[in-house]
């Protein structure tokens, strides 16, 4: 089983009263409560916490990109894997991803996630998210009608640039290019690992399914309601004939370590609550453009929301209760992840370890217990019976950053 470390990077800055006095955390939330003297500390703090994960054997550290929002601060997730990339040397770099339709031309993502994984020596999981409807057709005014399908188009130029090596021309309904020339090309052949993050589109696990791509199921609302969706992908592999190989499904899931229940609460309840009642509140008529969804995954999610607690929790002991948060001691925390993997037959849990205001010093600690004495003995689950086919592929011996030479004259 692989563990990654995830981090949204949320502005933990939002004023106390915020939900009071604005409607949403995306979209139109304030340009003046951004303080840019604040981000960088966030950014520099948050890199920091993903390459301290590297250091402590996460199998990989997870970026991704929102637009116009408090709740993730990241709307070039290639910006911070460049970095990462040049200051991590085996870990997995998983970019969680790029919405594709929001690029004009999509071919400016194969060339940047060719760029990343030869920095890297051939360590990117390139993730292919279709966006939120905040972040695709607010954000950034992409028509939710056509947004599937020009998404669908744009990865298939991406996936048909790496594969060739010939100059084409390409003459899709969205993008029309007379040369098509993807310099440079990844190190990983015939492609990077695809990776496709989904929140709950029922047309997703066929995507996944007929392309060989992995299904990431991304909520916040815990692995317990996530049943529902994980069974609907590994149903809709088994009708297809398809082996139920864990290593073909992601998850990601809040993680908090503590000596004691009553020292998780009092350690990250509060920044749990800040997490869920302040980056969680987004305008309704932001959450979901009419044509967003198709009909067959609004009738799943109208199904799953009466099978399933609640999504939106609001104090730590229902957030527990409801899995949405594992926390507790080492012990308690292993077991539960040991039942996510089970019941969910997953074998890619990306981690949580930094949610809402939380101090970079406690989530420091709270990823070195995480890596210390959590994962060392579920890193086995799935390796008895399966081979996963979506983890990169680095080079042998790839060439890292070098020691400078002094510069003569230079400040000692």
């Amino acid at each position: 089983m692989k563990f990654m470390s995830f981090n949204l990077m949320p502005y933990r800055f939002l004023p106390m009263d915020f939900p009071q006095k604005h409607r949403s955390v995306w979209v139109d939330i304030p340009g003046d409560l951004f303080d840019p003297e604040k981000g960088n500390q966030l950014y520099n703090e948050y890199m920091d916490q993903l390459e301290y994960a590297a250091q402590l054997g996460f199998d990989g550290i997870c970026v991704n990109e929102h637009h116009a929002n408090g709740y993730g601060i990241m709307p070039s997730p290639n910006i911070i894997a460049a970095g990462l990339a040049r200051r991590t040397k085996d870990v997995a770099l998983v970019v969680l991803g790029n919405s594709v339709a929001l690029y004009n031309p999509p071919l400016r993502v194969a060339e940047e996630f060719a760029m990343l994984d030869c920095i890297s020596g051939g360590r990117l999981v390139a993730g292919f998210p279709v966006g939120t409807s905040m972040d695709t057709n607010y954000a950034y005014g992409q028509v939710p009608t056509t947004l599937r399908d020009k998404y669908y188009e744009g990865v298939r130029l991406i996936m048909e640039a790496w594969r060739r090596n010939d100059v084409f021309a390409f003459n899709g309904e969205h993008t029309q290019l007379r040369y098509v020339n993807c310099w440079p090309k990844p190190v990983q052949k015939p492609h990077p690992p695809v990776w496709i993050p989904g929140g709950g589109s029922v047309e997703t696990w066929d995507y996944c399914a007929d392309n060989d791509f992995l299904y990431s199921y991304l909520s916040f609302s815990g692995y317990k309601r996530a049943k529902v969706f994980m069974d609907g992908f590994w149903d809709t592999l088994a009708r297809k004939g398809l082996p139920l190989n864990p290593y073909q499904a992601g998850f990601v899931q809040f993680v908090a370590v503590a000596d004691s229940d009553d020292e998780a609460a009092e350690k990250f309840g509060p920044h749990a609550e800040w997490f869920f009642n302040k980056t969680q509140h987004v305008y309704g008529g932001f959450a979901e453009a009419p044509g967003y969804r198709t009909l067959t995954t609004i009738k799943m999610g109208m199904e799953s929301q009466q099978k399933g607690p609640r999504i939106i929790d609001t104090t730590w002991k229902e957030m527990v209760e409801r899995g949405t948060v594992i926390a507790g001691t080492p012990k308690r925390v292993t077991e539960q992840i040991e039942d996510l993997a089970r019941t969910l037959n997953v074998g890619h849990l990306g981690i949580l370890a930094q949610f809402g205001d939380m101090p970079h010093e406690r989530v420091m600690e709270n990823l070195r217990r995480i890596a210390t004495e959590v994962t060392p003995p579920l890193k086995s689950l799935f390796d008895d019976q399966w081979e996963d086919h979506w983890w990169p592929r680095p080079m042998r011996a790839p060439r890292l950053p070098q020691t400078l030479p002094e510069v003569a004259g230079s400040a000692a």
